[in-house]
């Protein structure tokens, strides 16, 4: 809890925790005292949100060719019986878990794309931009299944297709949410924030 309060709680600009220390942008690089540092956080946003444009709109890509072609036909190999497109709708968490809570799973998905967006109001590291956006197109894209898809919405099921052998069946947006935590895990543990200030405990 006190890592989130302090990664969240990171002042808007470098001189607003009072010590007048600089904030370095994700290469290190601290930014002038001429404002160069809010143009390059705006940048970061963009980047946030372009990638998250790209996890979801090739999420939401995908789902729609797959209940379109692949829903009530047999699956089709990719690579033997190792991996194969097979069309299921998972009203649990990511992976199948968890399927008497798909509304707690709406809330929870809905809550992270919240965080995310306080979190913009302070981005200044290029990494970090990169894993929040993959975690926000992940979360909308199955946010998108929960509202929109039978049998109700915040109960949707979201559709899943990629089923490797002997591991869950899953979708394009949990391979994003799992490979922005997986980032976020590696930035926080050589000490980036994302306002790209560099810690050490």
């Amino acid at each position: 809890m006190a890592e989130a309060e302090r990664i969240i709680g990171t002042p808007d600009t470098p001189d607003a925790a009072g010590g007048g220390s600089e904030r370095p942008d994700s290469e290190g690089t601290p930014p002038d005292e001429s404002g160069a540092g809010r143009p390059r956080g705006r940048r970061r946003i963009a980047v946030l949100f372009a990638v998250a444009s790209i996890a979801y709109a090739l999420d939401l890509i995908s789902k729609m060719i797959v209940v379109a072609k692949l829903e009530h036909h047999p699956p089709i190999e990719i690579i033997g019986d190792w991996l194969k497109f097979e069309a299921i709708r998972n009203a649990g968490a990511a992976f199948g878990f968890g399927e008497a809570f798909t509304v707690i799973f709406t809330m929870i998905a809905a809550a992270v794309i919240v965080v995310i967006a306080r979190l913009a109001r302070k981005l200044y590291s290029l990494p970090w931009a990169i894993a929040l956006g993959l975690l926000l197109g992940g979360a909308l894209g199955n946010l998108t299944d929960r509202i929109f898809r039978a049998p109700g919405v915040f109960e949707g099921a979201v559709v899943d297709f990629i089923a490797p052998k002997h591991f869950a069946v899953f979708n394009l947006a949990d391979s994003a949410i799992v490979c922005g935590g997986i980032l976020i895990v590696l930035l926080s543990f050589k000490g980036l924030d994302p306002d790209g200030t560099v810690h050490k405990d």
